[in-house]
Order: structure tokens, then C-alpha cells, then sequence
């Protein structure tokens, strides 16, 4: 019998400080009790099973045994044939291991402990097919031994961490693509460690923002960009120079876009300097920019000083060329725009707008032809212009859809 006065506030204490369901910490000492179990009392390669009773204490063990035929199992010869390839230098013997279960694929060596005949298993149970397992009762016994309750203790440990690990991986696997808030921890080399709560996050160099300094206990946002399982726990990866980052924020910011009524069509960034944000209006009377700068600028004040003073245009989206791309070279005023074959275009501005258009070493201009997808000519009615290399596809990103990582220009 087990004391279920404190076995109920051990699974409590567990439960709550580990924040597991109590059903998993039940599980958890039932697989304790059958690891402490097989250490004392088991036999070598058998599955031991504990059955605990939550409302009266009793605990029941059970051998677990892979019912199997002939097809299943190697032979004499076969375990031979085996032995014989085993290389001159090494033992002769086959190598199985013993958690190895019977399959289509694969052939076990017949372990009394672990597999039954199927001639043997109808007479312990009914219509017992080859594959189906069945279990027979053991002795119960009620105490145990230093190592077999070290056993027991360490199961437990280990399934808990276990247990945390799966959590943790599911729930920020559910953020990728997502925005979370984390407190800067530490830096290891070129990489800063963020403390996100239950876990650490890494943001590597190329992830972070050119000009930005990240001081232990400074609290930021970053973007969720992957989150990958491996033998020392989840390795989450984040981004301070991901667009999407910007789009992430302005959904925190800005009703409309939680509303369904303003829609970002696309972003381009140089981290730490310039973006560009392309907003549409999916309601009549809903001012897309407006909305998106708000009431004095205070919405898009607060992205901007979320990302350090980072410089962001918005602007309208258009279907039209034409209006796209002089909306795109704000805040130059366009007199024209010429569109011609190969998603080349010409703006015409007058020369008072001529620097403006272009930017300082041509940045405006150089993110509206990312922001467009448009080869952009900057030119005035007078005919002095300047030109702009074919833009990278990649470099705009619309929030929709999936795309590779925005390299940042060092």
C-alpha cells in the first residue's frame, strides 16, 4: 500500500512547481515504482509495468511480454549467418539490443523475459495475435532497496526533465513566427543569451540589430524566427532584424490590423536605420496610414521606439504601378511615373525633391525599389537622374508569406 496522503501532495508539489498536469506526475511514479521494482526484484530484459490505484494506494506490478511466431524471431542459423560476419578482431557474438521490439522490418533474438510464443500466449490469453502484447501479474512487494529507491528517484528526475523539455518545445514551437518579450541574460561571444521565462533564447550576430548595445536586464521584443529540438533542450532562435519584427509590432499597436481592416502588404528594412511599410485598407472611410501612424504619431512612435529610433516610412499600398511607386518614394513629392518593360520604371520629381527621392547614399530610394520590386530611375523634368541596380526579390517581405531571411548590408 502506498501512503496516499503523501503521494497526493507529492504529485501537488511537483504539479505546481514544475507546472505539469498531475495526470503526467502520476505517470511519472508509476514508472518510478516499476523502474525501482525491476532494479530489485526484476530479471535481466524484462518490461515492468506499475498499476497504482489513486483511491486506495494499492500498487499492482505487471511483466509485459511481445507475443510473436516464428517469422519473427532468428533462428539458429540465422544467429550464426550473424555471428559469422561479425569482423576477426571483435567478439563473436550478435549484437541486439534488449529494448528491440519485433517488427515487418526486423527480426528479433527470443528473450523468454521479453517475447512469448503465440502457442504459448493463447493459453494466457484468448485470440492472441502475433505483435499484441500481454501482461501477467507479478509479486507485489512492498519494500525496496537504497539503489532500487535511487532508481526510482532518478526516473523521476529524468521524466520530469523530460516533461519540461516537451512543454517548453511545444509551447514556443506554437510562437514561431510570433513576437515574444525577453530580458537580455548575458552574452557568450558574438551570441545574446535572452531569459524568456521558462527557457533561454539565442540571438546571434547576424540576427541583431547593427548600432543596437544589449545590457544584462534590458527588456525587448524579438521575433520567434525557429525554434529546433536537440539533445541539450529546445534551441530557440531569435531576431531583432527580421522585417517581419516590424509587421509583429504594428499588430500591437494598431486595432485595424488586429481587426481585419487594415492589411500590410509588404515591408523592406535596413535594420537600425530605414524601413519601409506598404499598409491598404480593406474599409471604405479607413485611412490605412493613418491608421498605422495614429493620433499624433503615438502608434508608430512606439515601434520606433521599440527598435531603438529606427527611421519608418508608411505608406500606401496601391495596385497601380504607377501610384505604388511614387507612394514608395515618400517622402519625396512624384510628378510621374513611366513604367516600362522588365519591372523598370522612371519617377520624374522636381529638383528640389531630386535629394530627397534618393536619400542619403541613395537609401529612399534603394528601399522603395525593395519595397516595389521595381528597377527605379530618379529623374527631373530637366533630365538629370540617377539609377538604381535591379532590386533583390527577397528584400521586401510580405507578411503573408514565407520567405528567406533579409541579409542585412554591414
Amino acid at each position: 500500500m502506498i501512503d496516499l496522503k503523501n503521494l497526493a501532495l507529492l504529485v501537488d508539489h511537483i504539479s505546481s512547481e514544475k507546472g505539469l498536469a498531475k495526470e503526467v506526475v502520476f505517470d511519472m511514479v508509476e514508472q518510478a515504482l516499476a523502474s525501482a521494482y525491476k532494479k530489485e526484484y526484476g530479471k535481466r530484459g524484462q518490461v515492468v509495468v506499475a498499476k497504482l490505484d489513486p483511491k486506495t494506494g494499492k500498487i499492482d506490478f505487471w511483466q509485459v511480454q511481445t507475443v510473436v511466431d516464428d517469422s519473427m524471431i532468428y533462428s539458429e542459423e540465422e544467429l550464426a549467418e550473424l555471428q559469422a560476419r561479425v569482423p576477426d578482431g571483435q567478439e563473436k557474438r550478435v549484437i541486439l539490443e534488449e529494448e528491440e521490439t519485433p517488427s515487418e522490418e526486423k527480426k528479433v533474438r527470443f528473450n523468454p523475459e521479453r517475447h512469448v510464443m503465440v502457442e504459448d500466449a493463447k493459453k494466457l490469453k484468448k485470440g492472441a495475435k502475433p505483435g499484441e502484447t500481454i501482461e501477467t501479474k507479478l509479486q507485489t512487494h512492498a519494500d525496496f532497496g537504497r539503489i532500487a529507491a535511487q532508481t526510482g528517484k532518478q526516473v523521476i528526475l529524468q521524466k520530469i526533465r523530460e516533461a519540461e523539455r516537451d512543454m517548453i518545445l511545444n509551447e514556443f514551437k506554437q510562437k514561431e513566427g510570433e513576437l515574444v518579450s525577453g530580458v537580455v541574460q548575458r552574452l557568450e561571444g558574438s551570441t545574446v543569451l535572452i531569459d524568456l521565462g521558462k527557457t533561454l533564447g539565442a540571438l546571434p550576430r547576424e540576427e541583431q540589430t547593427p548600432g543596437e548595445f544589449y545590457r544584462p536586464g534590458q527588456r525587448l521584443k524579438f521575433y520567434v524566427l525557429q525554434v529546433q529540438d536537440s539533445t541539450r533542450g529546445p534551441q530557440i532562435m531569435l531576431s531583432r532584424a527580421y522585417p517581419k519584427l516590424i509587421s509583429k509590432l504594428f499588430e500591437l499597436e494598431v486595432p485595424e490590423i488586429q481587426g481585419g481592416t487594415v492589411e500590410i502588404k509588404a515591408i523592406t528594412r535596413e535594420p537600425g536605420s530605414r524601413s519601409k511599410i506598404a499598409a491598404f485598407s480593406l474599409a471604405d472611410g479607413v485611412d490605412a496610414v493613418g491608421s498605422m501612424v495614429g493620433q499624433r504619431g503615438t502608434r508608430v512612435t512606439a515601434v520606433i521606439n521599440e527598435l531603438g529610433g529606427e527611421k519608418i516610412d508608411v505608406i500606401e499600398y496601391a495596385e497601380d504601378p504607377k501610384n505604388f511607386i511614387a507612394n514608395a518614394l515618400s517622402p519625396a513629392k512624384v510628378v510621374d511615373v513611366e513604367v516600362h518593360e522588365k519591372n523598370r520604371a522612371v519617377a520624374l520629381v522636381e529638383e528640389d525633391q531630386l535629394s530627397l527621392a534618393i536619400g542619403r547614399e541613395g537609401q529612399n530610394v534603394r528601399l522603395a525599389a525593395k519595397l516595389t520590386g521595381w528597377k527605379i530611375d530618379v529623374r527631373t523634368p530637366g533630365g538629370k537622374d540617377v539609377s538604381l541596380e535591379e532590386p533583390a526579390s527577397t528584400e521586401a517581405t510580405a507578411p503573408e508569406e514565407e520567405v528567406a531571411e533579409e541579409k542585412k548590408e554591414e
